[in-house]
């Protein structure tokens, strides 16, 4: 019984050698063939002149075309850049601006300090000013415009005083600021419950 395993074994072997043996000749007899069809072809139609400079220049065109699209991208980032470079300390300054309206305000209401007064208004618009120059605008908020979720930035909502001020602002705690076109920080406001 072993003799016939080993028997069937051995003929199977064999004929698993005999396939593969004739797949690879099959397969150099095509690639053979392939190769010589190939061959024909080049030989057949070789680009002219005119087609090789014609290629030359596509390429030439597109390199160009690429190349001007780069520049024009980096300008656009460069000048994005450059407007926005001072957003970190304009943030940082915000704050400042808010204590000298905080101040403004309280010295105000004292009548006893008018020169203070002054003195502090005219630190305050050269502050405005400087930071205008480089930028800076205040958003306008005012009580009875629409809230806009993209602009303005809800903090509490308190029931309607009337019909007509319902999903409307009703006061602004803080003020916000735009760098540019980009606002840097949103005003702060009470919007009426609807």
């Amino acid at each position: 019984m072993s003799n016939d395993k080993y028997t069937k074994e051995d003929e199977l072997k064999g004929k698993a050698e005999n396939v593969e043996l004739d797949d690879v000749v099959e397969d150099n007899v095509e690639s053979e063939e392939a190769t010589a069809k190939k061959e024909n072809k080049t030989e057949e139609k070789t680009p002219t002149v005119e087609e090789l400079l014609q290629i030359e220049k596509d390429k030439y065109l597109r390199l160009f075309a690429e190349f001007e699209n780069y520049k024009k991208r980096t300008t656009k980032e460069r000048i994005e850049l450059f407007k926005t470079a001072s957003q970190e300390l304009m943030t940082a300054i915000l704050p400042v601006l808010d204590d000298f309206e905080r101040a403004l305000t309280h010295i105000e209401e004292d009548k006893e300090a008018e020169e203070l007064r002054k003195g502090v208004f005219l630190i305050y618009q050269k502050l405005v000013k400087t930071l205008e120059q480089k930028g800076l605008t205040a958003i306008e908020v005012n009580k009875g415009d629409d809230f806009d979720a993209e602009t303005h930035q809800a903090i509490t909502q308190v029931p309607a005083p009337s019909d007509d001020l319902k999903g409307k602002i009703i006061d602004c705690v803080e003020k916000g600021y735009k760098l540019g076109d980009k606002i840097i920080r949103h005003p702060k406001v009470v919007v009426a419950q609807s």
